[in-house]
């Protein structure tokens, strides 16, 4: 499901133009460049802009070979110096970040499909307060996103289970919030989609519209990451250029010099049918972009890629009839 960025920028990338449809979409399409694998067996991960500097922030599972807990916790890590936060939320799962103002808040949930979401927050990435912020008894709940959208933020949630609330797993339902820590589900007709498998949502706003990139399953079978978009959570729009982004040799470079000869061996034999878990923010002019790749069923790697430009340009670039 689900190292620094702009330190390897300076790297070689390469532009993400083809997925086996027409040049002319090729060209449309808006560019990313995909830099290549960072870490092996991080997925979540989500790339955040605090007091004016860029963080990764990561969900570190039991099973990563750092880690020696023997449980899995959250950390942040600051780009520019490689350095990581003291660990926090231990044995929570499957989070995502989101910055307001001079606040960081984090979501997770206690184990994978499990009914309850909890928050934390904090002021220095130090010192967290936490709580349980959205129960729906009976439900199983994984990943999960955040954004602001006018006066209110909309929480966009990845569901599994019961059949009568997701129809076909997984289904994106969706809640909001006034100040981030008290959330009210929305209706059931808010959600998307019912019909097919749609996992690891990333959620955005503007100017009046949603835009959520979304894993989305296809005959191979391979797993993409597409976009839709909404202006009220209950009818979608797809894009006319998916997929976001599609598994392909690029994801094998390797982007950090750190990583020993064995995970490079590692890298380079894997099986590779997934670009999932995407999340995006906008630093420098510049969209940052953390996916997982690998094979869907548990060997999975953490990748960076960059798209030249704001990620308003980004997001509506998939949209180009709106233009």
């Amino acid at each position: 499901m689900s190292a620094a960025v702009l330190v390897l920028l300076g790297c070689q990338g390469f532009a993400v133009t083809a997925f086996g449809d027409s040049s002319d979409r090729d060209q449309e399409r808006p560019k990313i460049r995909k830099l290549g694998t960072i870490d092996c067996d991080l997925v979540e991960a989500s790339p955040v802009v605090f007091k004016g500097r860029l963080y990764r922030f990561e969900y570190v599972r039991a099973q990563y070979k750092l880690n020696a807990t023997g449980a899995s916790y959250f950390r942040f890590v600051d780009i520019a110096t490689g350095e990581a936060t003291p660990s926090f939320a231990a044995e929570i799962q499957l989070g995502s970040a989101f910055v307001e103002d001079d606040t960081v808040y984090v979501y997770g949930v206690k184990g994978w499909g499990t009914d309850t979401i909890y928050a934390f927050w904090s002021k220095d990435l130090k010192t967290w307060s936490s709580r349980a912020v959205l129960t729906e008894t009976g439900w199983g709940i994984y990943n999960s996103t955040v954004c602001r959208a006018g006066d209110r933020y909309i929480m966009a949630f990845e569901v599994g289970k019961p059949p009568e609330v997701v129809g076909r797993r997984f289904t994106s339902r969706f809640a909001e919030s006034d100040d981030l820590v008290h959330w009210k589900l929305l209706s059931d007709s808010h959600v998307y989609t019912k019909e097919r498998y749609s996992a690891c949502p990333s959620l955005r706003y503007f100017d009046g519209w949603y835009y959520m990139t979304y894993l989305e399953a296809r005959p191979g079978p391979t797993y993409e990451t597409h976009i839709v978009r909404t202006k009220d959570l209950i009818d979608w729009q797809s894009s006319p250029l998916n997929p976001v982004l599609r598994h392909s040799p690029e994801d094998k470079q390797i982007a950090n010099a750190k990583l020993t000869a064995a995970q490079r061996e590692r890298i380079a034999g894997a099986k590779n049918i997934n670009n999932s878990d995407v999340d995006f923010c906008e630093f420098e002019d510049k969209v940052v972009i953390y996916y997982s790749w690998g094979n869907q069923q548990g060997i999975e790697f953490l990748a960076e890629a960059v798209h030249d430009g704001t990620l308003k340009s980004f997001l509506t670039g998939f949209f180009p009839e709106s233009k």
